[in-house]
Protein backbone atom coordinates (compact mmCIF):
# COMPACT_ATOMS: atom_id res chain seq x y z
CA UNK A 1 0.00 0.00 0.00
CA UNK A 2 0.92 3.60 -0.24
CA UNK A 3 0.11 5.29 3.07
CA UNK A 4 0.39 9.24 4.33
CA UNK A 5 0.80 10.06 7.91
CA UNK A 6 0.40 13.61 8.69
CA UNK A 7 2.38 13.66 11.65
CA UNK A 8 3.91 9.79 12.07
CA UNK A 9 6.35 10.46 14.52
CA UNK A 10 4.09 10.63 18.08
CA UNK A 11 3.39 8.20 20.90
CA UNK A 12 1.05 6.75 18.90
CA UNK A 13 2.21 7.15 15.42
CA UNK A 14 5.87 5.83 16.11
CA UNK A 15 5.06 2.58 16.38
CA UNK A 16 3.02 1.95 13.65
CA UNK A 17 5.28 3.99 11.52
CA UNK A 18 8.13 1.37 12.39
CA UNK A 19 6.05 -1.42 12.08
CA UNK A 20 5.28 -0.76 8.55
CA UNK A 21 8.69 0.26 7.64
CA UNK A 22 10.14 -2.82 9.06
CA UNK A 23 7.75 -4.86 7.02
CA UNK A 24 9.15 -2.91 3.58
CA UNK A 25 5.94 -4.29 1.83
CA UNK A 26 4.57 -0.48 1.70
CA UNK A 27 5.43 2.71 0.36
CA UNK A 28 5.19 5.23 3.11
CA UNK A 29 5.28 9.29 3.52
CA UNK A 30 4.89 11.38 6.21
CA UNK A 31 3.93 14.72 6.43
CA UNK A 32 5.60 16.64 9.74
CA UNK A 33 8.24 19.12 10.39
CA UNK A 34 10.90 16.88 11.36
CA UNK A 35 10.93 17.53 14.65
CA UNK A 36 11.92 13.42 15.33
CA UNK A 37 12.31 12.14 11.93
CA UNK A 38 15.60 10.62 12.83
CA UNK A 39 14.12 8.00 14.24
CA UNK A 40 12.55 6.49 11.53
CA UNK A 41 14.51 4.39 8.63
CA UNK A 42 16.04 5.47 5.66
CA UNK A 43 12.70 3.79 3.99
CA UNK A 44 10.65 6.04 4.79
CA UNK A 45 9.52 9.40 2.39
CA UNK A 46 9.56 12.61 4.40
CA UNK A 47 7.73 15.61 3.20
CA UNK A 48 9.17 18.28 5.83
CA UNK A 49 6.08 21.02 5.55
CA UNK A 50 3.73 22.77 7.98
CA UNK A 51 0.68 20.48 6.86
CA UNK A 52 -1.64 24.16 7.91
CA UNK A 53 0.59 25.39 4.89
CA UNK A 54 -1.93 24.20 2.86
CA UNK A 55 -1.33 25.53 -0.97
CA UNK A 56 2.52 23.84 -0.05
CA UNK A 57 1.09 20.50 0.86
CA UNK A 58 -1.28 20.81 -2.38
CA UNK A 59 2.19 21.22 -4.46
CA UNK A 60 3.99 18.17 -2.86
CA UNK A 61 0.97 15.92 -3.36
CA UNK A 62 -0.38 16.76 -6.74
CA UNK A 63 1.11 14.11 -8.69
CA UNK A 64 0.21 11.41 -5.54
CA UNK A 65 -2.38 9.42 -4.81
CA UNK A 66 -2.71 7.01 -1.79
CA UNK A 67 -4.54 3.94 -0.69
CA UNK A 68 -4.56 5.56 3.18
CA UNK A 69 -4.23 8.78 4.90
CA UNK A 70 -3.95 9.15 8.28
CA UNK A 71 -3.64 12.50 10.54
CA UNK A 72 -3.09 12.29 13.51
CA UNK A 73 -2.58 16.06 14.55
CA UNK A 74 -6.15 16.87 13.84
CA UNK A 75 -7.86 18.17 16.93
CA UNK A 76 -10.74 20.51 15.23
CA UNK A 77 -13.12 20.28 12.75
CA UNK A 78 -11.28 23.03 10.64
CA UNK A 79 -8.56 20.93 10.19
CA UNK A 80 -10.30 18.28 8.78
CA UNK A 81 -11.64 20.58 6.13
CA UNK A 82 -7.85 21.28 5.01
CA UNK A 83 -7.65 17.45 4.69
CA UNK A 84 -10.66 17.13 2.53
CA UNK A 85 -9.97 19.62 0.74
CA UNK A 86 -6.18 18.40 0.18
CA UNK A 87 -7.13 14.31 -0.35
CA UNK A 88 -10.72 14.14 -1.19
CA UNK A 89 -10.48 11.81 -4.50
CA UNK A 90 -6.44 11.14 -3.63
CA UNK A 91 -6.86 8.09 -1.05
CA UNK A 92 -9.25 5.15 -0.89
CA UNK A 93 -9.19 5.67 2.97
CA UNK A 94 -8.99 8.39 5.54
CA UNK A 95 -8.53 7.45 8.94
CA UNK A 96 -9.05 9.95 11.56
CA UNK A 97 -7.53 9.81 15.29
CA UNK A 98 -9.90 10.63 18.01
CA UNK A 99 -10.13 9.73 21.21
CA UNK A 100 -12.06 7.44 23.73
CA UNK A 101 -12.50 10.56 26.22
CA UNK A 102 -15.06 11.26 23.70
CA UNK A 103 -17.61 8.66 25.40
CA UNK A 104 -20.16 9.88 27.57
CA UNK A 105 -19.00 11.19 31.20
CA UNK A 106 -20.66 10.15 33.50
CA UNK A 107 -21.06 6.62 31.90
CA UNK A 108 -23.89 4.68 32.44
CA UNK A 109 -22.09 1.19 32.35
CA UNK A 110 -18.39 0.79 32.63
CA UNK A 111 -17.93 -1.55 29.74
CA UNK A 112 -17.87 1.06 26.81
CA UNK A 113 -17.90 -0.08 22.92
CA UNK A 114 -18.15 1.51 19.84
CA UNK A 115 -22.11 2.52 20.54
CA UNK A 116 -21.69 4.34 24.12
CA UNK A 117 -22.74 7.77 23.05
CA UNK A 118 -20.89 10.43 22.71
CA UNK A 119 -20.52 13.39 24.94
CA UNK A 120 -17.93 14.73 27.58
CA UNK A 121 -19.50 18.39 28.86
CA UNK A 122 -16.23 18.53 31.46
CA UNK A 123 -13.35 18.50 28.45
CA UNK A 124 -13.29 20.61 24.91
CA UNK A 125 -10.40 18.35 24.05
CA UNK A 126 -12.66 15.68 23.87
CA UNK A 127 -15.74 17.49 22.57
CA UNK A 128 -13.66 18.74 19.32
CA UNK A 129 -12.82 15.38 18.53
CA UNK A 130 -16.63 14.76 18.57
CA UNK A 131 -17.61 17.48 16.71
CA UNK A 132 -14.54 16.07 13.98
CA UNK A 133 -16.10 12.35 14.35
CA UNK A 134 -19.47 14.17 13.43
CA UNK A 135 -18.03 16.24 10.38
CA UNK A 136 -16.49 13.54 9.09
CA UNK A 137 -19.35 10.87 8.82
CA UNK A 138 -21.63 13.72 7.36
CA UNK A 139 -18.53 13.66 4.73
CA UNK A 140 -18.69 9.92 3.69
CA UNK A 141 -22.79 10.30 4.38
CA UNK A 142 -23.41 13.01 1.88
CA UNK A 143 -20.45 12.70 -0.70
CA UNK A 144 -18.53 9.03 0.31
CA UNK A 145 -15.46 10.28 1.32
CA UNK A 146 -14.04 6.77 2.64
CA UNK A 147 -13.63 7.37 6.53
CA UNK A 148 -12.35 5.50 9.63
CA UNK A 149 -12.48 7.04 12.98
CA UNK A 150 -10.15 5.27 15.36
CA UNK A 151 -10.38 5.76 19.44
CA UNK A 152 -7.34 5.25 21.28
CA UNK A 153 -7.55 5.46 24.91
CA UNK A 154 -4.35 5.53 27.12
CA UNK A 155 -1.39 4.89 24.83
CA UNK A 156 1.86 4.43 26.43
CA UNK A 157 5.46 4.26 24.67
CA UNK A 158 9.17 3.87 25.69
CA UNK A 159 9.39 7.76 25.95
CA UNK A 160 6.09 8.05 28.29
CA UNK A 161 5.37 6.92 31.50
CA UNK A 162 1.43 6.92 32.02
CA UNK A 163 -0.27 8.40 35.07
CA UNK A 164 -3.12 9.97 36.88
CA UNK A 165 -2.28 13.03 38.03
CA UNK A 166 1.42 15.36 37.27
CA UNK A 167 2.15 18.61 36.43
CA UNK A 168 2.27 20.54 33.06
CA UNK A 169 5.49 18.84 32.51
CA UNK A 170 5.39 15.50 32.26
CA UNK A 171 5.18 12.39 34.89
CA UNK A 172 8.88 12.18 35.54
CA UNK A 173 8.53 14.38 39.00
CA UNK A 174 6.41 11.78 40.21
CA UNK A 175 8.80 9.00 39.31
CA UNK A 176 11.47 11.23 40.99
CA UNK A 177 8.82 11.69 44.60
CA UNK A 178 9.05 8.19 44.68
CA UNK A 179 12.91 7.62 44.16
CA UNK A 180 13.21 9.88 46.74
CA UNK A 181 10.71 8.10 49.03
CA UNK A 182 7.73 10.67 49.05
CA UNK A 183 4.11 10.57 49.05
CA UNK A 184 2.24 10.69 45.16
CA UNK A 185 -0.87 12.08 45.05
CA UNK A 186 -3.53 8.98 43.68
CA UNK A 187 -6.78 10.60 42.25
CA UNK A 188 -9.95 8.75 44.40
CA UNK A 189 -9.01 6.30 46.27
CA UNK A 190 -7.21 4.47 43.78
CA UNK A 191 -9.81 1.48 42.77
CA UNK A 192 -11.22 2.87 40.07
CA UNK A 193 -10.80 0.45 36.71
CA UNK A 194 -8.49 2.22 33.87
CA UNK A 195 -7.17 0.80 30.95
CA UNK A 196 -3.55 0.54 29.57
CA UNK A 197 -2.27 0.00 26.47
CA UNK A 198 1.33 0.09 24.65
CA UNK A 199 1.98 1.61 21.30
CA UNK A 200 3.42 -1.50 19.36
CA UNK A 201 0.20 -3.01 20.47
CA UNK A 202 -2.30 0.14 19.46
CA UNK A 203 -0.31 -0.45 15.97
CA UNK A 204 -1.09 -3.93 15.00
CA UNK A 205 -4.78 -2.97 15.45
CA UNK A 206 -4.63 0.33 13.42
CA UNK A 207 -2.10 -1.21 10.58
CA UNK A 208 -4.97 -4.19 10.96
CA UNK A 209 -7.58 -1.52 9.85
CA UNK A 210 -5.73 0.01 7.28
CA UNK A 211 -7.04 -0.76 3.82
CA UNK A 212 -9.54 -3.03 5.30
CA UNK A 213 -12.59 -2.04 3.37
CA UNK A 214 -15.20 -3.31 6.44
CA UNK A 215 -13.52 -0.35 8.23
CA UNK A 216 -14.68 2.11 5.62
CA UNK A 217 -17.57 4.21 7.59
CA UNK A 218 -16.90 2.72 10.93
CA UNK A 219 -15.42 4.23 14.32
CA UNK A 220 -13.28 1.43 15.81
CA UNK A 221 -11.40 1.66 19.42
CA UNK A 222 -8.29 0.29 19.62
CA UNK A 223 -7.10 -0.48 23.44
CA UNK A 224 -5.84 -3.73 25.60
CA UNK A 225 -8.38 -6.33 27.10
CA UNK A 226 -6.29 -5.88 30.84
CA UNK A 227 -8.10 -3.96 33.09
CA UNK A 228 -5.90 -2.41 36.39
CA UNK A 229 -7.14 0.04 39.31
CA UNK A 230 -4.80 3.04 39.56
CA UNK A 231 -3.22 1.38 42.72
CA UNK A 232 -2.33 -1.34 40.76
CA UNK A 233 -0.80 0.92 37.96
CA UNK A 234 0.88 2.71 40.55
CA UNK A 235 2.26 -0.61 42.33
CA UNK A 236 3.48 -1.80 39.16
CA UNK A 237 5.63 1.56 38.68
CA UNK A 238 6.87 1.24 42.26
CA UNK A 239 7.65 -2.46 41.86
CA UNK A 240 9.51 -1.96 38.35
CA UNK A 241 11.64 1.10 40.69
CA UNK A 242 12.17 -1.47 43.29
CA UNK A 243 11.01 1.51 45.62
CA UNK A 244 7.97 2.09 48.80
CA UNK A 245 5.20 2.56 47.07
CA UNK A 246 3.60 6.01 49.39
CA UNK A 247 0.08 6.92 48.25
CA UNK A 248 -1.80 9.86 49.42
CA UNK A 249 -5.61 9.51 48.16
CA UNK A 250 -6.93 12.93 47.28
CA UNK A 251 -10.62 13.44 45.88
CA UNK A 252 -10.47 14.15 42.12
CA UNK A 253 -13.10 17.29 42.21
CA UNK A 254 -10.77 18.74 45.02
CA UNK A 255 -7.79 18.42 42.94
CA UNK A 256 -9.47 20.01 40.34
CA UNK A 257 -10.83 22.86 43.08
CA UNK A 258 -7.24 23.98 44.90
CA UNK A 259 -5.12 25.69 41.71
CA UNK A 260 -2.63 25.86 39.51
CA UNK A 261 -4.22 22.70 37.43
CA UNK A 262 -6.74 21.91 35.47
CA UNK A 263 -7.88 18.00 36.52
CA UNK A 264 -11.42 19.03 35.18
CA UNK A 265 -11.04 17.06 31.78
CA UNK A 266 -7.86 14.89 32.71
CA UNK A 267 -9.94 13.61 35.52
CA UNK A 268 -13.73 14.19 36.20
CA UNK A 269 -13.90 14.24 32.44
CA UNK A 270 -11.80 10.58 31.81
CA UNK A 271 -9.33 9.02 34.03
CA UNK A 272 -11.52 9.27 37.48
CA UNK A 273 -14.31 7.14 35.86
CA UNK A 274 -14.11 3.68 35.59
CA UNK A 275 -13.36 1.85 32.14
CA UNK A 276 -13.78 -1.40 30.71
CA UNK A 277 -13.69 -1.33 26.65
CA UNK A 278 -15.09 -4.57 24.24
CA UNK A 279 -13.05 -4.78 21.62
CA UNK A 280 -15.12 -7.19 19.81
CA UNK A 281 -15.44 -5.11 17.04
CA UNK A 282 -11.72 -4.73 16.43
CA UNK A 283 -11.51 -8.38 16.69
CA UNK A 284 -14.37 -8.99 14.07
CA UNK A 285 -12.52 -6.39 11.61
CA UNK A 286 -8.65 -7.60 12.51
CA UNK A 287 -9.36 -11.43 13.35
CA UNK A 288 -5.65 -11.73 14.35
CA UNK A 289 -5.48 -8.92 16.57
CA UNK A 290 -4.30 -9.50 20.10
CA UNK A 291 -2.92 -7.27 22.56
CA UNK A 292 -0.16 -8.86 24.03
CA UNK A 293 2.07 -6.13 26.02
CA UNK A 294 0.84 -6.80 29.78
CA UNK A 295 1.16 -3.54 31.68
CA UNK A 296 3.72 -4.51 34.50
CA UNK A 297 5.77 -5.82 31.49
CA UNK A 298 5.58 -2.49 28.98
CA UNK A 299 6.30 -0.47 31.94
CA UNK A 300 9.22 -1.32 33.21
CA UNK A 301 10.80 -1.45 29.60
CA UNK A 302 9.12 2.30 29.73
CA UNK A 303 10.92 3.19 32.79
CA UNK A 304 14.11 1.82 32.00
CA UNK A 305 14.50 3.81 28.57
CA UNK A 306 13.36 7.01 31.01
CA UNK A 307 15.79 5.88 33.67
CA UNK A 308 18.79 5.73 30.57
CA UNK A 309 17.56 8.87 29.03
CA UNK A 310 18.22 12.16 30.58
CA UNK A 311 16.80 14.50 28.38
CA UNK A 312 12.90 12.64 29.17
CA UNK A 313 13.70 13.46 33.34
CA UNK A 314 12.18 16.73 32.83
CA UNK A 315 11.93 18.29 36.63
CA UNK A 316 8.86 19.83 37.20
CA UNK A 317 9.76 21.70 41.06
CA UNK A 318 6.09 23.81 40.92
CA UNK A 319 4.34 20.27 40.82
CA UNK A 320 6.62 18.69 43.33
CA UNK A 321 5.75 21.80 46.23
CA UNK A 322 1.88 21.90 44.88
CA UNK A 323 1.95 18.18 45.95
CA UNK A 324 4.02 18.60 49.13
CA UNK A 325 0.91 21.66 50.15
CA UNK A 326 -2.21 19.56 49.26
CA UNK A 327 -0.72 16.63 51.29
CA UNK A 328 0.37 19.17 54.61
CA UNK A 329 -2.93 20.85 53.87
CA UNK A 330 -4.83 17.79 54.23
CA UNK A 331 -3.35 16.54 56.91
CA UNK A 332 -3.95 19.95 59.05
CA UNK A 333 -7.40 19.11 58.36
CA UNK A 334 -7.55 15.93 59.39
CA UNK A 335 -5.92 17.38 62.88
CA UNK A 336 -7.81 20.37 62.85
CA UNK A 337 -11.48 18.09 62.85
CA UNK A 338 -9.76 15.36 65.50
CA UNK A 339 -9.55 18.48 67.97
CA UNK A 340 -13.25 19.06 67.55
Amino acid sequence: MKILFIGGTGIISTAITKQLLESREHQVYLINRGNRNNILSENAHIMQADINNEEEIAAKIKDLDFDVVADFIAFVPSQLERDYRLFKGKTKQFIFISSASAYQKPLSDYRITESTPLSNPYWEYSRNKIACEEYLMKLYRENGFPITLVRPSHTYSERSVPLGVHGDKGSWQVIKRMLEGKPVIIHGDGSSLWTMTHNSDFAKGFIGLMGNLHAIGEAVQITSDESLTWNQIYQCIANSLGVELKPYYVPSDFLDEVGNYDFKGGLIGDKANSVVFDNSKLKRLVPDFAATKRFDQGIHETLQYVLSHEEYQVADEQFDQWCDRVIEALEDAKEKLKKL
